[in-house]
Formats: structure tokens, sequence, C-alpha cells
């Protein structure tokens, strides 16, 4: 008998960001899944870069470990930016065109709401400035007067 025991197999978690990667190649009509990988990293990094408090730390326990660690590996900012001002952002970062980042924003966020459910999904709105809710395919949540 060994006592060196096997490493323990990691597909449980593969899996998961593997299924993840599939929706947002689904999603998003990438062609291939490294294209579908390069959006999940841009845009789970930006809004790492945004999302403070519970809500990031709910976040991450609800997503795939690799999402998670992207999300997480984020120092937040301390200026917030507006949902249009995040597409902005991203795209500047990349070179790409508004409308690319934004179509790699909203295939994204289509996942991670998957992820969140509704209830999170709806705290993560509320702390973030507005426009984020349309990114995410929302209706733009406003205060009553």
């Amino acid at each position: 008998m060994s006592d060196q025991s096997a490493p323990l197999p990691q597909q449980p978690c593969d899996r998961a960001y593997e299924q993840m990667l599939e929706q947002v190649r689904y999603d998003g009509a990438y062609p291939t899944r490294e294209e579908a990988e390069k959006a999940v990293r841009l845009v789970l990094s930006g809004l790492g870069r945004q999302l403070t408090g519970d809500e990031r730390v709910e976040l991450a326990a609800c997503l795939p470990h690799e999402a998670a660690r992207i999300l997480s590996s984020q120092i937040p900012e301390n200026q917030r930016l507006t949902g249009w001002a995040f597409v902005k952002d991203l795209a500047g970062r990349t070179g790409a065109s508004l409308a690319t980042t934004r179509w790699h924003t909203g295939s994204v966020f289509s996942a991670v709401a998957a992820y969140a459910g509704p209830d999170l999904l709806t705290r993560i709105l509320r702390q973030l400035p507005s426009g984020y809710a349309l990114l995410f395919g929302r209706a733009e949540l406003t205060s009553a007067a």
C-alpha cells in the first residue's frame, strides 16, 4: 500500500466552467470556444473591478470555480462606472468596437444572471450605477418618487 494519494480529479469544476463557456458561445453566437472564453475573461474581469461587498462574494460562490477566480482576482476600483462607461472601458482595454464589446458584455452577463438567480442579480443591480440592468437583459431599475 502506498502513502501517496492520487490527485483528485477537477472535472466537476472544469465541466461547470466548460458549460458556462458553451452557454456564452451559444448565446453570443461565437464561432469558437476560445472566442467565448476571451469574452468571459474580459467581462468578468471588468465586473470584478466594479462589484464589491457581499454581492461580490455571493456571486463568486455561484459561479464555476474558474469564473469566480477571474471575478475575484480583480481589485475593485474607487470610481464606479455606469453601464455605458463600463462598455467603453472594456472596449478601450481591447481595442474592440463599442458594438462588439456591448455584444460580449450581454452574452457573458446572460450566463452570469443564470448562475446568480433573480434575487442576487437584483441586489447586484441595486449596488451598481445605472445602465447595468440593460446589459443583463433587464429593464432598468428606478426608485419610486
